[in-house]
């Protein structure tokens, strides 16, 4: 055999490798931070997290200000040398009002799909959510989850619990927050409600009015847009929102066509358990007249007794008399 037949040797392991020490090759897997313009990140693409000037917003500027951006912000890269926030909105924003140029950044190379994923999971772990941030981001998570699988957009999933048992395994879907699958299809159907009464669902996590609880806004997510307005108008009108029964009624109606804005008006007239009176007794004062020997769950019963008694007693003075 000559030496132009000579055929190539094939190494079992790359040729680098033999040349360099196990240390330089761990080095070099793991993730560089690089100094990124502020100017060059663009915020995620609907992102569904709230990024506000609050007050925790001022003490992470103090923190950067005092020692500077501690845990770098995750991008991937995008066109024309630009690049996209997955994780870090907040200290994007902070070290602008503090008007700091560069971030330092890690850049993971990610598709659309695996980004939003990847986006989501990072500020899923937010001590306090909205239930509109988490609505949503779970709506997010479970398209991108879908276009994974190869489902259509336009066609339904089986059942958003059956991609929860799917994805569960990876810890992708509501498993961090100890959400059930049950419980991301009710955050999902939030996303179906319009501003206005999303925002009533915010504010009853926020203690401020007017506020819907989860249960009655999950059902009225299935009315339609002009019933969800007129509902709205009627809200604002009795200043009231409606119950959990009376927003299944209005399911229920809207299913079958027979929901018009008077029948709205007419059933949010109806008095709610919750908006019935009820009379308050100090209960200092209480237990100045009642025997000590009376237990706490027998009160209610001796006040009632007490009081028929006391009628009876006037009434006897009255015919007496």
């Amino acid at each position: 055999m000559n030496e132009n037949q000579k055929q190539e040797i094939k190494m079992p392991f790359n040729v680098d490798d033999f040349f360099t020490t196990q240390e330089q090759r761990d080095e070099d897997k793991k993730e560089k931070v690089e100094e990124i313009d502020i100017d060059l990140i663009d915020n995620f693409k609907n992102h569904p997290f709230k990024v506000e000037e609050n007050d925790e917003l001022k003490a992470l500027e103090e923190s950067i200000k005092v020692s500077g951006v501690l845990s770098p912000v995750i991008v991937r890269r995008k066109e024309n040398n630009r690049f996209e926030m997955l994780s870090g909105h907040r200290r994007k924003l902070a070290s602008q009002l503090l008007g700091l140029n560069k971030l330092p950044c890690i850049i993971k190379d990610l598709s659309d799909d695996e980004a939003t994923i990847f986006m989501v999971d990072s500020n899923l772990q937010r001590e306090k959510l909205l239930p509109s941030e988490k609505a949503f981001a779970y709506k997010m998570k479970y398209d991108a989850l879908k276009h994974q699988r190869k489902i259509p957009a336009n066609q339904l999933d089986s059942s958003v619990r059956q991609v929860v048992a799917v994805v569960r395994s990876d810890d992708l879907l509501g498993d961090e927050q100890g959400d059930s699958g049950r419980q991301v299809q009710r955050y999902i159907r939030l996303t179906f409600l319009i501003p206005e009464l999303l925002t009533m669902v915010d504010n009853n996590e926020l203690d401020l009015k007017p506020k819907m609880a989860m249960s009655p806004a999950v059902e009225i997510s299935f009315l339609k847009e002009n019933e969800q307005l007129w509902l709205l108008d009627v809200i604002e009108k009795n200043e009231s929102t409606p119950s959990h029964a009376q927003a299944i009624t209005f399911k229920e109606m809207s299913k079958c066509g027979t929901l018009t804005k008077e029948e709205i008006e007419k059933q949010m007239l109806q008095l709610k358990p919750n908006q019935v009176e009820k009379f308050k007794i100090d209960e200092k004062k209480l237990y100045t007249v009642i025997p000590k020997n009376v237990k706490r769950e027998n009160i209610e019963e001796f006040v009632l007794k007490a009081c028929e008694f006391y009628s009876k007693h006037i009434k006897n003075r009255e015919l007496e008399r």
